[in-house]
């Protein structure tokens, strides 16, 4: 097994990020709760962890992906390789009986996301998601609405893993990708890279490239194409599924900066939302397409980047920000 180093940068972050999520990836876990659930066995064996179930009409399916971009090198990899990524579709299923729940990470790549955290949490009970691997797709007739994701720095796909299952039972197609070299990942073949200490280092714009060519991917599966460069199998439906003239995008954090970017720059994408995105370098370009931001700690008021990005929202905008029990919001809408 190859490992790249893991970083030290940022570790109250991920420390703090590793207890949410292993809390239940943003579920409301109290983290005494958790680690009682993974300590203590229960008869006849140990508890595990498994996330809400979705509040969707529709059982949730899902199937990873591994991708090769041929048009980029890989220069931590050296000569010869190109970009590698992990990717997952989550989707609305018609069946899942005797169907396995999709574990929320694999147990190399959460082994060492909670090695780096300093979380004392055995691998094996990892969380279990609501969906289920490799489950047909519910067909209507009409193609699935698709939304790519992108997680934040040093983290993994995994991240808002309830809010993309909850968005697959309401009949989405949801992709999630893992942005190789800032994020936990773990290939078929059982290489495991984490985020590294030592450049290059990736910025949202390289965030940005890899979602542009999910969006490559998401039209590949539409023409009923297999994009998987194992050749596995993908579930029953799922080819032809997936609508291209409808795509969505969202991002949390670097992710949500990426998120601004890959619409900026690909017009495929009709709508995206940021979650406490720092917008950083800055971004100027105008952006006609609807977008929301959701901030906490990256507002309008703390940061002039995200202030100056709104000012560049040219079509339908809605700012969302926490302010005690309640929400504020700010929504605009320029012709």
């Amino acid at each position: 097994m190859t490992t790249t180093p893991v970083t030290t940068t940022d570790l109250t972050r991920r420390r703090m990020l590793a207890a949410a999520l292993i809390t239940g990836v943003g579920a409301a876990v109290p983290i005494s709760a958790a680690r009682q659930a993974w300590a203590v066995p229960a008869a006849p064996g140990p508890s595990q962890l498994t996330l809400p179930r979705p509040t969707g009409p529709h059982p949730v399916g899902t199937v990873p992906l591994h991708l090769v971009d041929t048009s980029r090198p890989d220069p931590v990899a050296g000569p010869g390789h190109h970009r590698e990524l992990m990717a997952s579709v989550w989707y609305p299923a018609c069946t899942t009986k005797d169907l396995p729940r999709a574990p929320w990470m694999t147990q190399s790549a959460l082994r060492a996301i909670l090695a780096d955290a300093g979380f004392p949490l055995d691998p094996a009970l990892g969380p279990l998601t609501a969906a289920h691997v490799g489950a047909p797709v519910h067909r209507t007739g009409h193609r699935l609405p698709v939304l790519v994701y992108s997680h934040g720095a040093g983290s993994h796909r995994g991240d808002h893993t309830i809010m993309v299952q909850e968005l697959a039972s309401h009949g989405y197609a949801v992709v999630t990708v893992d942005h190789t070299y800032d994020a936990f990942t773990e290939f078929p073949d059982g290489r495991l890279t984490v985020p590294a200490e030592v450049p290059p280092f990736l910025g949202p714009r390289d965030f940005a490239t890899d979602i542009r060519f999910v969006l490559d991917t998401v039209e590949a599966m539409a023409a009923g194409h297999n994009p998987d460069v194992d050749g596995r199998p993908l579930p029953q439906g799922l080819l032809g599924a997936l609508d291209p003239q409808r795509i969505g995008a969202f991002g949390w954090s670097k992710g949500g900066t990426a998120t601004a970017l890959t619409l900026l720059a690909d017009q495929r994408v009709g709508a995206g939302l940021s979650i406490d995105g720092p917008m950083q370098p800055a971004i100027t370009t105008d952006l006609d397409r609807p977008f929301m931001m959701m901030t906490a700690a990256f507002t309008r008021a703390a940061m002039p980047d995200v202030a100056e990005f709104w000012t560049h929202l040219r079509g339908w905008r809605l700012s969302s920000r926490p302010t005690g029990p309640s929400t504020r919001r700010t929504a605009t809408t320029r012709h």
